[in-house]
């Protein structure tokens, strides 16, 4: 046993388990008349967020949602989905948001699995809950009880749909609150290791797994964001990311932390951004990569330049070509470069901006600034291992291996799959499954994820790395680059682009071997795509280019073909 220098206990005065729930009150006492929530011609404040949040802690206990029990929320960045962050675990109760972008089978699976009690859904995706429900109902046993349905009216929608919720039996949310208490007496935690909320990966070769995070987690997390940030109190916050990806990276506590405004944003793009930005003065937004390449190619009539003010962007969910991080700095946004997954309660790493690169020329700037960095301030551990004996590699540079974590804000686990759990935390570390380099300043940078990889007569190429290149093309918008099969080489690369507007699209043979060419005089030779394909390209919710998709169309594809002249 480890002796200390005294036997002082834990008592009521001193200790208390974290939280981030505790903010919101802290908030609503400090600045009870500021706006925390904008959507559209609908304003809350402080005090009104938080006497709304304990209505529907109460409306819920009185439905018998306790400890135990799971909430899940199907709907975009609206009010009710910011306070069902606070409201639920306030019952005592884990928060599940489902993204709104799975289709029916998929989110029936995800409320199956998670025991959802209570379904929060807004109006326009309550065809897909319905859809969803009555998958179960078929699937359920005799005993099976369908959730409590309730519906998010938005006055910006379809009257049609929140009417036929309503005849389907749902309550409306409004009507849901008026039967809780503004003044609920609600209790946190007795342990922070209490879950606070799940997350399901995106389950692109199995079932989706869901991500248990606790409140000593999100706590941690909710902090550490808006520190690493440089985020001020009060900002003035825009929801572009989805506040059901990893509960909006813990900015929907930090807002209460740090008591600043939400501004929801129900459907992102480059107009809505450049237009919160001139109208409600947002000064912080978090985005994935694929949406900043949106803001900066963006028709000069969508946007608002030069910038009213200084705007600082966080960036993260996939490595962002350095070309689209230049672009971004010269249009006047301060972008912030971070690395996270679901399972690590969102942003772990950052790159962290030294003064010293202000001097360097910004193709060099871009270079360091698309590195995913070094370990947050409340992770303990990050690093790149071998993935034969889970030894640290050299800071080279160049030697590849997986990149593992460790610490406070690391998932409890997976719900239900201890096998999962043995694997994800074999050797004492989280294996994020994504492959990366440490340099010798010990800034660590992702070169791809272990099933992107793409072998090609033995040698590994990493996909990234191409796409890194193809970004570069004066007439490509956007590129994901997997494996198809090849009759010589087993598989090689196979590049999906999508063009900028106004591209010469009338000869794409044409311009696939200019594209090639232009490959060619940048990469090694068997890096080269030996095949181009051209058209949209499918995402996530976030934003995330869906290669997993890509993969089996690629599959489906005759091999490439090396015909003799």
């Amino acid at each position: 046993m480890v002796r200390d220098i005294d036997d002082l206990p834990k008592n009521e005065a001193n200790f208390s388990a974290l939280t981030p729930l505790c903010f919101l009150e802290r908030a609503a006492t400090v600045y009870p008349d500021r706006l925390s929530l904008v959507h559209g011609s609908v304003t809350f404040t402080w005090l009104q967020t938080y006497q709304r949040c304990r209505r529907l802690a109460s409306a819920l206990s009185r439905h018998s949602i306790s400890s135990g029990s799971t909430v899940a929320v199907i709907a975009p960045n609206v009010p009710a989905m910011y306070e069902a962050h606070f409201g639920v675990p306030m019952a005592g109760a884990v928060l599940n948001c489902v993204n709104i972008r799975l289709n029916a089978p998929t989110t029936a699976f995800l409320l199956g699995h998670s025991s959802s009690s209570v379904v929060m859904v807004d109006q326009e995706f309550f065809p897909l809950a319905e859809e969803a429900l009555q998958i179960l109902a078929e699937k359920g046993e005799k005993d099976y009880e369908p959730p409590l349905l309730i519906v998010i009216a938005d006055r910006s929608c379809d009257p049609g749909k929140l009417e036929h919720a309503l005849g389907k039996g749902a309550v409306e949310y409004e009507k849901f609150l008026e039967t809780g208490d503004p003044e609920f007496t609600w209790e946190p935690p007795e342990d922070e290791w209490q879950s606070i909320s799940l997350g399901y990966t995106s389950g692109t070769t199995a079932n989706p797994k869901g991500a248990v995070l606790s409140h000593r987690g999100a706590y941690l997390m909710c902090i550490h964001c808006p520190l690493v940030w440089g985020m001020n109190e009060g900002a003035i916050y825009l929801w572009t990311l989805p506040m059901f990806h990893c509960d909006g990276w813990c900015f929907t506590w930090s807002l209460a932390a740090f008591c600043g405004t939400s501004i929801c944003l129900r459907q992102v793009t480059a107009k809505a951004v450049y237009s919160a930005i001139a109208e409600h003065g947002v000064t912080h937004f978090c985005a994935a990569p694929v949406v900043l390449n949106t803001i900066v190619n963006a028709a000069p009539e969508e946007t608002i330049l030069p910038l009213p003010h200084k705007v600082h962007v966080m960036t993260a969910g996939a490595a962002p070509p350095p070309s689209v991080l230049s672009a971004m700095s010269e249009k006047g946004f301060r972008v912030t470069h971070v690395y996270g997954l679901s399972e690590v309660s969102g942003p772990s790493t950052i790159c962290a901006w030294k003064p010293e690169w202000d001097s360097l020329p910004p193709e060099h700037q871009a270079r360091l600034h698309a590195r995913q960095g070094v370990r947050g301030t409340v992770l303990e551990g990050l690093d790149v291992v071998s993935t034969k004996d889970m030894k640290p590699v050299p800071a080279d540079g160049k030697t590849t291996g997986e990149i593992v974590m460790r610490g406070n804000t690391v998932m409890k686990g997976y719900l239900k799959n201890p096998r999962a759990n043995q694997e994800t935390f074999a050797g004492g570390w989280f294996h994020t499954g994504d492959l990366g380099v440490k340099h010798p300043d010990g800034y660590i940078e992702i070169k791809d994820r272990l099933k992107d990889i793409i072998i090609s007569g033995g040698e590994n190429i990493s996909s990234l790395e191409i796409e890194n290149t193809l970004y570069t093309h004066p007439a490509i918008l956007e590129a994901s680059v997997v494996a198809r099969p090849d009759s010589r080489w087993g598989e090689s690369p196979c590049a999906w682009v999508t063009l900028k507007p106004g591209a010469d699209t009338s000869d794409e043979r044409k311009l696939a071997d200019e594209i090639m060419k232009f490959c060619r005089e940048k990469m090694p030779g068997y890096w080269i795509p030996k095949s181009v394909v051209f058209g949209p390209l499918p995402k996530t919710a976030t934003g995330k280019i869906q290669k997993h998709l890509l993969r089996a169309k690629a599959k489906e594809m005759e091999p490439v073909n090396y015909i003799k002249s």
